[in-house]
């Protein structure tokens, strides 16, 4: 039996069903991961801030420990205490043989120093490209570069999303990583049914939060150039934000778009189910957790980013560059069924084969037994 702690500040509402605080993809996989592992009856615990209850709970077979508010102490020294000691109290309470924290973040670094110098496993597993660059360029001070850098260098084993992160690794770290498919939940092959071809207007659909990265505005100018087609985004602008506030301003000036703000984890399978096409219109990411939902439905995914060609060579869609190229996708695909079906079909089937819960989730727990059989070798 394992004993495994996995560190996910943010993960408290993706843990209790998503009713309460707020979480995306990382928090969804780490809280899928703890209930799995818990499911095989291992002993798991689950780090996040306090919300709800101050005190630790169990939920789901999980022991949820608390590290404090994420509002607790003065400004200036809250860093220090009470997030860093309360971290570091909380990673003590779980008491496990083996840590996991997935994003790259300065609390990469406070586990592996804590795991250190208390002789325990740390894994870190990569949640973007960016986590990947030497230039950290999602990182804005030098104690979250410093603090990440540390952590990632330190760790005992790192996890990549794709083979590209895996060499950017080797190139700019000199550091050996292992590539694993993510988890991600879908319909099981008896409950699934396939897809149809629209029989009117095709439907587009977008969603992720509104980040300068993510490009928002590059897919509003597609639809603007696609009036016949119905456009759906999914995500919500931020009140004191002047970009996301000026795209839902262009998204209420077209016809043809509907602004669905934030949607319910819940309702996410029928709304991928009622559209025709996913589309990413990022810089840059990881492995979108949208695209592992979107093909779990047999959603085929038009895409600016593609990682390790995937789309691209399993033809699960479409890989494009910029605007112009989405818009003679969309056209192309939405105009041919056979392609269409094709692609739904690949879709599907690279699910099943690589991101169905229990597929991959094997995989992680292999690599964490051998792990820490490593470690009792060594004693």
């Amino acid at each position: 039996m394992l004993s495994i702690c996995l560190v996910a500040h943010f993960a408290y509402g993706a843990v209790t069903g998503g009713n309460q605080g707020s979480f995306g993809g990382v928090e969804r996989q780490t809280t899928l991961m703890a209930k799995w592992l818990a499911a095989k009856g291992h002993k798991v615990s689950l780090l996040t801030w306090a919300e709800g209850q101050d005190k630790d709970e169990v939920i789901a077979g999980i022991n949820v420990i608390k590290i404090c508010r994420q509002d607790s102490g003065v400004a200036g020294i809250r860093f220090f205490h009470p997030r860093w000691s309360g971290l570091n109290a909380a990673m003590k309470r779980a008491d496990a043989d083996l840590y996991y924290q997935n994003c790259g973040e300065y609390v990469t670094g406070q586990v592996a120093l804590w795991c250190k110098f208390n002789k325990k496993k740390f894994i870190y597993s990569l949640a973007s490209d960016a986590d990947a660059d030497p230039s950290f360029p999602v990182m804005h001070t030098l104690r979250e570069r410093v603090l990440y850098k540390y952590g990632l260098l330190h760790a005992d084993k790192v996890i990549t999303q794709t083979k590209t992160q895996m060499a950017l690794l080797e190139n700019a770290f000199n550091l050996e990583s292992i590539v694993l498919p993510m988890p991600c939940y879908g319909p099981k092959q008896s409950e699934y049914a396939p897809l149809n071809f629209p029989a009117d207007k095709p439907t587009v659909l977008w969603a992720a939060r509104f980040h300068k990265c993510k490009r928002l505005e590059l897919f509003l100018e597609a639809a603007a150039d696609i009036p016949e087609y119905n456009f759906l985004v999914a995500g919500s602008p931020s009140n004191d934000d002047t970009y996301s506030q000026e795209l839902q301003a262009q998204m209420d000036s077209l016809d043809n778009v509907s602004s669905l703000g934030m949607v319910a984890r819940s309702d996410m399978p029928a709304l991928y189910r009622s559209s025709t096409i996913f589309c990413c219109s990022s810089e840059y990411e990881g492995f979108p957790n949208t695209f592992l939902e979107a093909w779990s439905q047999g959603l085929p995914v038009i895409s600016t980013f593609d990682p390790d060609d995937l789309i691209k060579d399993k033809k699960l869609g479409v890989s494009v560059t910029d605007k112009d190229d989405l818009v003679s996708a969309l056209r192309c695909l939405c105009s041919n069924r056979e392609q269409w079906e094709e692609y739904s079909a690949n879709a599907r089937g690279y699910y099943q084969r690589n991101h169905a819960v229990d597929q991959a989730m094997e995989q992680f727990e292999t690599i964490f037994i051998h792990l820490l059989a490593d470690k009792k070798g060594r004693r």
